[in-house]
């Protein structure tokens, strides 16, 4: 059945790759109609995130001004600034050279801040990208086996002995898709291949005429004392392309990794985690089926003493400490488990193409906010079940305290994007429409779940609770919490830790992820393994008569988010290349914020699975 699933979802992602909503039509081109190029930001692998504009650089300028588009949420935060620029195209008409800007009698000059700010991003490998027609450019490159690999963008330049090297010829390659009886075309690729020329090695009138091809160039070297001269120039060939329709034009981004090796990767992790899930499940049902037809035969049920489970039935429903903490980390747990269901649930079926920039961003944005509704009544029903007084204190926990953590955290780090210029940091008004939503939409929706559960019946304990408390033995070493929580952390963990690895990859190094179901499936098999695993050690906990398992229960299913962090640790030394303070500090502060949101998550998964099982295992005894 699971392979089945496999199937399925693997068909849905290759059919949904160039999957587009109602509305979004192809643009027909006309021969000799106008293209616009615009470009979107620059960015580079080794600063994290921390793009910047295209004209933060001095750039050609465009006839007239710079027009920006209006972005959505999503691409805001995402650091995209999409700007016209001067690059004129004409559909289906090459272009064997022609000058952007600058020439041999009036070259453009490079001051000292600007030539240093070109040295520092091409040290850095920053890449330029831009888009035609929605399309996002892409470099291809040729490996050592003679396989095409293409990569998002094109570098600014190159570094060679010590000396930078700016790319101030760009060579665009365009595949259109023409429609024979139309006489329309349709854009179904864009690549950019960048060369470096200095400015006496490009014969420039009304056009210009790039070096012999073979030649020996040293290329344009960018100086940090204001003496550098150079021009701009750029040529286009267009290039019909038969095999690529416009629905699949996508697919040559998509499959920038090895996605062989991904669906292999994840078959196997969950195999593993359903053998292992499976085999649990089993061991643990068969010994509770021992224990309660044991404490439920009539014929030695007055002569038989409670031991193990059975002994803490008065103190297994005590109310834990911090109650009103416990039910906003709950609250907040549930917020996130139903944003991000619904979310990859309409990514999973092609509703957030990476062709609508910034949909996914946006779509969780908003599914976070509305749902404060359920996050708000769990919260509030459980606070009553656990003797909780003052509801609305709690409703205010409940909005605040895991969405403050956030926003005051992107709040410092935008201070250090603000001083690096860059597109990353995000806008004052921006940030006052997320104030808006969180205090205008999502608290008052948290208000008014947490109103009606608050009203509501708590939830039904199958047995009372004593007024006393009684003692708790001295327990064996390994079921101490910590240990315990590395225990229970496992098992989650190597359901995703291939998957995760994919999700930091295009988090980090700028690539599209797009196999929604297969993370779908790996959701499914998380929340089991974190029940199953949470289950298990609260069970061999309450045998050992310690019946605090409340907090216990959030804090070992929580366990996993403690590999990730390893893990994302493992990654920031083994697979980037981060040296400066402000690039590591962001890496590591959104990091954080990415533990903290799946430790909530996992602990809450693991709390409501742990409190249905004492409720159905207690509720199958015979209690005097």
């Amino acid at each position: 059945m699971a392979l089945g699933l496999i199937y399925f979802f693997t068909l849905n992602v290759q059919f949904s790759d160039g999957f587009y909503l109602p509305g979004v039509a192809p643009h027909e081109y006309q021969d000799r109609d106008k293209v616009i190029i615009k470009a979107v930001k620059m960015t580079s692998i080794k600063t994290a995130h921390l793009p910047y504009d295209y004209y933060y650089l001095p750039f050609c300028p465009p006839e007239g001004k710079k027009e920006y588009k209006p972005e959505n949420l999503g691409e805001v935060l995402r650091g995209d600034r999409i700007v016209n620029t001067a690059y004129k195209l004409n559909m289906n008409k090459d272009k064997p050279c022609e000058i952007l800007c600058g020439s041999a009698d009036k070259p453009i000059t490079i001051s000292k801040d600007d030539g240093k700010k070109f040295i520092k991003l091409i040290k850095q490998s920053y890449s330029v990208h831009m888009i035609v027609d929605n399309l996002p450019v892409a470099t291809k490159l040729v490996t050592q086996d003679n396989r095409i690999q293409y990569e998002h963008g094109f570098k600014l330049g190159v570094m060679s002995n010590n000396v930078a090297y700016l790319y101030n010829h760009i060579q665009f390659n365009i595949k259109v898709h023409q429609n024979k009886e139309k006489k329309t075309f349709r854009i179904v690729g864009f690549e950019a291949a960048p060369r470096s020329y200095a400015l006496d090695q490009i014969k420039s009138g009304k056009g210009c005429k790039l070096p012999q091809k073979g030649t020996s160039v040293p290329g344009q070297a960018v100086k940090a004392d204001g003496t550098t001269k150079l021009m701009y120039t750029y040529s286009v060939t267009w290039e019909e392309e038969e095999s690529i329709e416009w629905a699949s034009r996508w697919d040559t981004y998509l499959r920038m990794s090895d996605v062989q090796i991904h669906w292999f990767s994840i078959v196997n992790s969950l195999v593993i985690v359903l053998v292992l899930s499976g085999a649990l499940a089993m061991i643990l049902i068969r010994t509770l089926r021992r224990d309660i037809a044991n404490y439920n035969k009539d014929d030695v049920e007055e002569t038989m003493e409670e031991t193990g489970w059975k002994l803490v039935h008065g103190d297994v429903f005590r109310p834990p400490p911090h109650p009103r903490l416990l039910a906003s980390c709950v609250g907040a747990g549930v917020q996130i488990f139903y944003m991000f269901l619904v979310t990859i649930i309409f990514a999973m079926f092609g509703m957030l193409s990476p062709a609508r920039r910034g949909a996914l961003m946006n779509a969780g944005i908003v599914m976070f906010v509305l749902m404060g509704t359920i996050a708000g009544y769990s919260s509030g029903r459980l606070f009553k079940t656990i003797k909780g007084q003052e509801w609305k204190k709690s409703a205010f926990l409940t909005a605040t305290l895991y969405p403050g953590i956030i926003f005051g955290t992107c709040f410092i780090l935008n201070f250090f994007l603000w001083g690096q210029q860059s597109t990353g940091a995000v806008p004052f008004t921006t940030m006052l429409a997320l104030l808006l939503l969180w205090f205008g939409i999502s608290t008052p929706l948290v208000y008014l779940g947490s109103y009606f559960g608050y009203r509501k019946q708590p939830y039904e304990h199958p047995v009372r609770t004593n007024q006393i408390p009684r003692q708790v033995p001295e327990q064996v070493w390994y079921m101490h919490p910590i240990i315990c929580t590395l225990i229970a952390g496992v098992l989650p963990f190597g359901a995703f830790f291939i998957e995760l690895f994919f999700i930091l990859t295009a988090i980090w190094e700028n690539q599209f992820y797009y196999l929604f179901g297969f993370l779908f499936l790996v959701f499914l098999i998380l929340v089991v393994s974190c029940s199953e695993i949470t289950i298990a050690l609260t069970y061999f906990q309450l045998c050992a008569e310690n019946y605090h398992w409340w907090w216990r229960s959030f804090f070992m299913s929580g366990g996993c988010s403690i590999y990730v962090f390893a893990y994302c640790i493992f990654y920031y030394v083994a697979k980037l290349d981060i040296i400066d303070f402000v690039p590591t500090l962001l890496y590591f502060g959104y990091t954080m914020l990415m533990i903290l949101t799946f430790y909530l998550l996992t602990g809450t998964i693991g709390f409501f699975s742990t409190y249905w099982f004492i409720r159905r295992i207690y509720g199958a005894v015979k209690i005097d």
